[in-house]
């Protein structure tokens, strides 16, 4: 199994608690601290079950702490560096810990699921997503639902502004329902991660 590879004065230290989390996060360096902000890591629960996918300093934070632990690097060899230590970056990390996930028979609608579930793309356009947009607005008796919410990019949130998409002609190239499953925050994680996560990722997350 990989190991988090710390290089500090030719011995292996970990340096929590000592290092801040604001620290760690002033100054990894992956590439560009834009990269680092949006590298995703695979987390496992102590049963290898998937979870979810954390950001990557959150994941070096995890496993600095000792909460879990790595089991793939990144396969690209990628490293990050700060002014004292090397890192192997991690691509799937086990948490130590079991962890239980309640069922829920419906999942609450929140910016971050919604995004996760409409993987970031704006649903009219398909660009890149920055908000939320009311298929049928608020003003003229649209819910706050999962069936009546989708991600969209600023400009087509801008354009659309109180008007329904038959008045526009516009078409959204996905139907918007509620995530369903233990595993709805996967949903989409196979096209945007590292290959070595599909051995842990059920077929259904690849929707």
């Amino acid at each position: 199994m990989p190991a988090l590879c710390l290089a500090r004065a030719g011995r292996l230290r970990c340096p929590w608690p000592q290092h801040s989390v604001l620290t760690w996060h002033t100054v990894l360096a992956y590439r560009t601290r834009q990269e680092a902000r949006v590298r995703r890591v695979l987390l496992l629960n102590v049963t290898y079950e998937p979870l979810t996918t954390v950001g990557l300093h959150r994941a070096v934070c995890l496993v600095l702490g000792e909460k879990a632990e790595v089991v793939h690097d990144d396969s690209e060899g990628a490293l990050l560096r700060s002014s004292s230590m090397v890192i192997v970056t991690p691509s799937v990390i086990r948490l130590r810990r079991y962890v239980r996930i309640p069922h829920r028979s419906r999942v609450p609608l929140t910016r971050g699921a919604l995004m996760r579930r409409d993987n970031y793309l704006c649903a009219y356009c398909g660009r890149k997503a920055e908000t939320i947009d009311h298929v049928t607005p608020r003003s003229r008796g649209g819910a706050h639902a999962w069936e009546n919410c989708v991600a969209s990019c600023m400009r087509c949130n801008h354009s659309k502004a109180d008007r329904l998409i038959e008045e526009l002609g516009w078409t959204m190239n996905r139907v918007p329902v509620a995530p369903r499953g233990a595993h709805w925050r996967l949903i989409g994680a196979a096209h945007d991660g590292d290959p070595q996560w599909a051995a842990y990722l059920p077929e259904s997350t690849a929707a």
